[in-house]
């Protein structure tokens, strides 16, 4: 080995041409099985066989090889996973001789212990695997599968095969990571509209490698809702499964093979410690980037940033005030690893120590041991990596922002330092940059209905593209449409019948248009009303469609009658809302200030409006708030006839809080501004009605649809054809 100076040096030297004799080996000949058919076979290959018969239109087989080859993909995966757990004792032996006074044999102890577990991996990987398929895929391969390009395929073949409910799956699968998918999304909806086809049958095919976030989402939701315990609990299992998919990625880094670095297009790399030293540092590196890959959500490009850190400060927070100072203060010790001087930490710490009347016991706890070998395990591949970028010449980028400086050489610091001073300014620079609203609407314009006043402006209500109108609807109209929910209003309607999506504490009734057309129809409830509810709809159309100047048409996306109530005998000590702080056309991250516009947020919704019906209930306001959901900005009391409208985007985070005592009802209404997003329950209620022989007032909607023929948007020029094949939509299920 070559003689470098200082003990350090030695050390992360001997470190990196180790690790790297152990993947170079691993790059070798494998063995080859008697019995290959009952072997896995390239799951590349069988993809591109897919394709082929796909572009063939042989669906039956293009669907078969597409869906081999994610199986097959999967099952690689966990042999890999499964032989690097049997193999973690091979060449145990070799290894502790390492460590004995007899200095001299240092190099053979470790070939003998690189050269027995790359054996053992061989050997289980020859017993599973088929020789080729343990060969490197392709960089294209790797794209396809990472941009879920498979569930593509897959979604057209079981279209063209008459089944639609696998399709649904594959392309609400494919959609997750490809939000921005125009046609993707317009399949989807054809899909939803298909007879038999239900919400459950859009299903995410790789939810299994994404289950962090939906703990991390839940735990949010917990906490929007005070529930402390539920959120604590939620936090400590999306932190373990957090660790848990770094884990795994960090194995299939491991022990998935490498090409060599001149198949890396790297030429100038001599020699077989050299090459075992550049295998070994993209190893590291690889090991690193986990970190970041499982802080990205599907569809995404950029991570989370501190993802760890996050939920560490989330958890010992929800402990705390769930009552457990002892968990919070294991996970405040583990947080300070990250972060040893933070200020807000280090007084929480003192807080928590003083909470539990400084005791002993409290004096002993210790950060989480798991936690403790992350960091340790971390910091010193970066180590490693950081020596290779001053003497190697290798590109690492570091994926952390807790990084402590001292890990850094000293000749790289000023660079380290310059870089994190940008990323710092640049992060200051977003905080403080103006919220700016792209939805093309301008308000202001003209209020020409008789009897309706702007009470509240952009300036009172201290945001942008927002209005309270009063006056819209008469004292009997409120009354009209407050018997007609009462009458007609389905407990839990839009939510599958739980009786609050967001509360136990309140009730949720709610009613379509259409469904109230059905009930006339069958002399259940009044026709005059249903078709009140329906005019009411058109009416606060015209006024918004008026007052935001839209340029383009404006289509009626959804309308529900809502009424929340609360329960009896248990309002006492709530700290919940009616509902949480959310956007309506994208989904809000607080801690990120981050809105991204994908599934499941309805992402057509454009302008959004709330109808009151009534004051008599306590609570029940509507507020608005910054993109952290806790800076209010503006609030609004319900009355019979007053009118909120706003863009949906994220310039208007809002919630609505609690409901303590009698029922509130309001009309909730969403708008788009392209025509294949309207509301067809509405054009079914009219359509029943004309069949009836009776009138439907449509105010301007022929003049609406003409304008919107003029947009250059992809989705409004569905053709006339198109437009009629269209079965009935159901809309979204949601309330303001």
């Amino acid at each position: 080995m070559a003689q470098l100076s200082g003990l350090i040096t030695v050390y992360v030297a001997s470190n990196v041409v180790i690790l790297g004799l152990f993947t170079f080996t691993l790059t070798g000949s494998v063995s080859v099985s008697s019995n290959v058919q009952a072997l896995l076979q390239p799951y590349d290959f069988l993809y591109y066989s897919g394709v082929r018969a796909y572009f063939g239109q042989n669906w039956e087989k293009s669907a078969e090889l597409v869906e081999k080859s994610i199986a097959t993909k999967e099952s690689v995966f966990r042999v890999r996973r499964q032989c690097h757990d049997e193999c973690g004792a091979a060449g145990k032996e070799a290894l502790q001789k390492l460590d004995s006074k007899d200095g001299s044999l240092w190099d053979l102890w470790a070939l003998d212990w690189v050269q027995q577990r790359a054996e053992c991996l061989r050997f289980c990987f020859g017993r599973s695997i088929t020789t080729a398929g343990q060969l490197p895929v392709s960089a294209d391969i790797e794209y396809e599968f990472a941009t879920r390009n498979p569930y593509n395929f897959l979604q057209i073949t079981y279209y063209k095969l008459e089944k639609v409910h696998k399709a649904a799956a594959a392309a609400h699968t494919y959609f997750v990571a490809n939000p921005s998918h125009l046609e993707m999304r317009n399949n989807i909806e054809k899909y939803r509209r298909m007879e038999g086809v239900t919400d459950d049958d859009f299903l995410d095919r790789e939810l299994e490698n994404e289950k962090h976030w939906v703990l991390y989402d839940a735990a949010l939701q917990h906490e929007a809702s005070s529930d402390w315990v539920q959120a604590a609990e939620k936090w400590k299992t999306c932190l373990n499964e957090t660790l848990r998919q770094i884990d795994k990625c960090r194995v299939q880094c491991e022990v998935a093979p490498q090409r060599l670095p001149e198949d890396r297009g790297v030429d100038s790399v001599d020699g077989v410690f050299e090459k075992a030293a550049a295998l070994s540092l993209s190893l590291l590196s690889c090991r690193q980037s986990c970190v970041s890959q499982i802080a990205t959500r599907p569809g995404r490009i950029s991570s989370q940033e501190d993802y760890l850190p996050t939920q560490l400060e989330h958890l010992h927070i929800a402990q705390y005030k769930a009552g457990d100072i002892s968990g919070a203060l294991q996970m405040l010790h583990s947080l300070l690893l990250f972060y040893p001087s933070d200020k807000d930490s280090l007084d929480n710490l003192q807080l928590y120590y003083e909470t539990l009347g400084g005791d002993k016991e409290s004096q002993g706890i210790e950060p989480a041991e798991e936690l403790v070998r992350y960091i340790r395990r971390s910091l010193q591949e970066k180590k490693l990596l950081y020596f290779g970028m001053e003497n190697l010449d290798f590109s690492f980028t570091d994926p952390d922002l807790w990084t402590p400086e001292e890990v850094v050489p000293e000749s790289l610091r000023e660079g380290w330092r310059a870089e994190k001073e940008k990323m710092n300014e640049k992060m200051t620079e977003g905080e403080q940059q103006e919220e700016v609203d792209d939805s093309g609407f301008f308000a202001g314009g003209p209020i020409r209905q008789v009897g309706v006043t702007i009470t509240m402006d952009d300036e009172v209500l201290n945001g942008t593209n927002r209005v309270l109108l009063d006056g819209v609807m008469t004292e009997k109209e409120c009354d009209t449409i407050l018997h007609l929910a009462s009458v007609a209003a389905s407990l839990g309607d839009g939510y599958r019948g739980r009786r609050s999506p967001h509360t136990p504490h309140e009730t949720f009734e709610g009613l379509t248009v259409l469904r109230a057309v059905k009930l006339a129809q069958e002399g259940l409830v009044n026709q005059s009303d249903a078709k009140l509810l329906h005019e009411l709809g058109e009416r606060v159309r015209v006024l918004l469609h008026s007052y935001f100047r839209s340029p383009s048409g404006l289509f009626i996306s959804f309308t529900h009658l809502v009424c929340r109530t609360a329960v009896a005998g248990d309002q006492e000590g709530r700290l919940d809302l009616s509902h949480p702080v959310h956007v309506d056309n994208c989904l809000l991250e607080p801690e990120t200030k981050q809105c991204w516009r994908e599934p499941p947020a309805f992402i057509h919704r454009d302008l959004s409006a709330i109808l009151y019906l009534n004051d008599n209930f306590d609570g029940g306001e509507l507020f608005f708030t910054t993109r952290d959901a806790k800076t209010v900005t503006a609030r609004v009391k319900p009355s019979c006839g007053r009118l909120v409208g706003f863009s949906s985007g994220p310039v208007n985070p809002h919630g609505v809080t609690a409901v303590t005592s009698g029922r509130r009802c309001s009309l909730a209404l969403w708008f788009t501004k392209e025509n294949f997003y309207r509301d067809m329950e509405r054009e079914e209620a009219e359509a029943m009605w004309e069949a009836d022989g009776q009138s439907v007032v449509k105010k301007d909607k022929e003049k609406t649809e003409g304008s919107a023929t003029t947009s250059r948007n992809a989705r409004s020029q569905a053709t006339p054809d198109r437009n009629r094949e269209r079965q009935r939509v159901t809309g979204g299920r949601d309330e303001l």
